[in-house]
This record gives structure tokens, sequence and C-alpha cells, in this order.
């Protein structure tokens, strides 16, 4: 990630954090990573993960697009790609985005939070994917939903997949529907 993208990420943040009355410490313990990377992270040094950003993610009790949404550059790491390509405004929050997985690829994704559903949509190439012990098998021109609330894998085999993912999380308590 380049300079400019991790520091609008780090400064994005530290905001959402004291916005919830979280200090360093309390955030960087309940996402299970050291306070010093969160520290790097928050000033715009280091080089998350993605599963860095998903667990800081669910412990802010944001969707994954409310994280990286400053940043218009894919994510990536091991042959995965990421890209936030829209956020809706409503209730429950949904979030779209354009994945991309090399090759002979297994990505292994935590749980979301809870109520989570994905919906995958294969633009070309093929794919398993879905909730561990559970995968299906499809290819361009398919879509698979799932509970994305348990551990899950997106595995490609021969050829590149583009993926659009939909990630509908479970609506907000109290918010009008």
């Amino acid at each position: 990630m380049d300079t400019l993208s991790l520091g609008t990420l780090g400064e994005h943040l530290q905001s959402l954090r004291i916005a919830q009355g979280l200090s360093l410490s309390q955030l960087a313990t309940q996402a299970g990573i050291a306070k010093s990377n969160l520290s790097r992270l928050e000033q715009g040094q280091g080089n998350p993960t993605l599963d860095t950003l998903w667990r800081l993610a669910v412990q802010l009790q944001v969707p994954f697009g409310t994280l990286v949404k400053p940043i218009s550059i894919p994510l990536g790491e091991d042959g995965v790609q990421v890209q936030l390509i829209d956020q809706g405004k409503g209730n429950p929050p949904v979030d779209a985005y354009w994945m991309r997985c090399a090759p002979h690829t297994s990505r292994h994704a935590e749980a979301h939070t809870p109520g989570a559903r994905e919906t995958i949509t294969v633009i070309s190439g093929e794919i398993q994917i879905g909730p561990e012990g559970a995968l299906q098998y499809i290819k361009a021109g398919e879509s698979t939903d799932f509970e994305a609330d348990r551990p899950h894998q997106y595995t490609t085999g021969e050829s590149w997949a583009t993926l659009l993912v939909t990630i509908i999380y479970a609506s907000s308590r109290g918010a009008a529907p």
C-alpha cells in the first residue's frame, strides 16, 4: 500500500477508535494484534494484512467497507486483491467489492460480524467458495451465497478468478427499517 493510502487509513482508523471511546490498548487486545502494530497503523506506517483489517473492523463493529472506504486502491496479499466498489447507506449495511484471486490461491477468511451473509458472483474463472467444510464450486456467470459469520474460504484452480462480492451485515439495532 502506498504512503498516502496508509496515512489515510491510519487517520480513519484512529478516528473510528476514538469515536467509540476505545484506547489503543483496548482495540489492539480485542483485535488480537500487538499494540505497537496498531500504533504504527494509526501513524500511517506498516503494511496491514487483510485479516488484520477485518479483525479491526469486527472489533470496531463497523462493516469492512467503512474501515477501508477512504482508500481508493485495491488491498491485497498472497494472490488476492480486494477493492470496495460501493457501500450502501441504509439498514442493513451492504458492501460491494471487486475481488481477484490468482491461480492456485487459497484464502481463509475469518468470521465476519454476527449475522453477515456473502453473495458471490463469478465474473471470470472458477472458484470453490463457502464456509469451511461446505465449499461450493462456481464458475463464470454463477452465484452463491452463504453465512459469512463463520470462517470461510476461497480456493482457485488453474486460472484467475474475478468476483463480485456483496456482504450484507445484520441490521443495526434501533435503526429504522
